[in-house]
């Protein structure tokens, strides 16, 4: 577990700041960092807003290089991509990935960037049991067949499917999660119920488990942590591998519960 996910919007460049600090206790090649450009919150007065933008996360963050860098969204994408491109130019970014794009937006973007002998590397969209959009489309199939590694955030759903809430057990109700998530349980009984039959099975928490569903359809999660336990939780992910038949029960369940999770902020993804 060496790759930190970090953006200029996530506090407006502080989630950059901190990183930086804790980066500087390791060697730089010990570490991916995973950095975005997000339409909306460029400056327009720049003569290339992405590069102007990338300018000052490396300056946030210490560094002379992202290792990844997103498009954070897929507004524009007419606009972005050629500036992508410059910006890639500068030697500063090492790979080019896109985020909450849908396939056809992938797809274009792959276009705009073939003519300068350059691809998509990478793609980054919510992806859980309660968000299947990615298989469904084609677009998980179309990065596997592409060689783009698809990175998929909320895996645990902000923690509805992490066992630790249920509809005797909610989340916070005075919080946006509790408020989002609540109303659904009552819906979830069984998929939640299904997590936990497995992870006793592999002696697991329900959170290894949704995390397990997600690296045997072949992603790699991005996992938001605020405790010591939980990231030792998430690296005893690696040691269970699920068969197909667990894959496809827990998926029926979660068609079953009916319950979709799509963020207003993922337009088409």
């Amino acid at each position: 577990m060496n790759l930190f996910d970090t953006a200029f919007a996530y506090a407006n460049g502080e989630s950059e700041h901190i990183l930086g600090k804790l980066a500087e206790n390791y060697k730089r090649e010990e570490i991916i960092i995973s950095d975005k450009f997000t339409p909306g919150m460029q400056n327009d007065e720049a003569e290339n807003p992405i590069i102007d933008m990338l300018e000052g996360s490396l300056k946030r963050l210490g560094m002379d290089h992202i290792d990844i860098y997103w498009i954070h969204n897929s507004a524009d994408i007419e606009r972005w991509t050629p500036l992508l491109v410059e910006a890639f130019k500068t030697g500063k970014i090492d790979r080019i990935g896109v985020s909450n794009h849908s396939l056809n937006q992938v797809k274009r973007v792959q276009e705009i960037l073939a003519p300068h002998n350059l691809s998509i590397s990478a793609v980054q969209n919510h992806f859980s049991l309660l968000y299947r959009i990615s298989i469904e489309s084609g677009l998980l199939d179309y990065c596997k067949e592409n060689n783009i590694q698809f990175f998929s955030y909320m895996v645990l759903e902000q923690g509805a499917l992490s066992g630790k809430y249920n509809e005797n057990y909610p989340i916070p109700s005075e919080s946006n999660r509790g408020k989002i998530y609540n109303p659904l349980f009552p819906s979830l009984k069984e998929l939640l119920n299904g997590l936990h039959e497995i992870a006793i099975k592999y002696h697991a928490s329900t959170a290894q488990i949704a995390t397990a569903w997600a690296i045997g359809r072949g992603t790699t999660p991005i996992l938001g942590v605020t405790k010591v336990e939980q990231v030792k939780d998430a690296i005893g992910v690696s040691n269970i591998q699920l068969t197909d038949k667990e894959v496809v029960y827990l998926e029926e369940l979660a068609i079953h519960s009916d319950v979709n999770t799509h963020g207003g902020w993922e337009g088409e993804a």
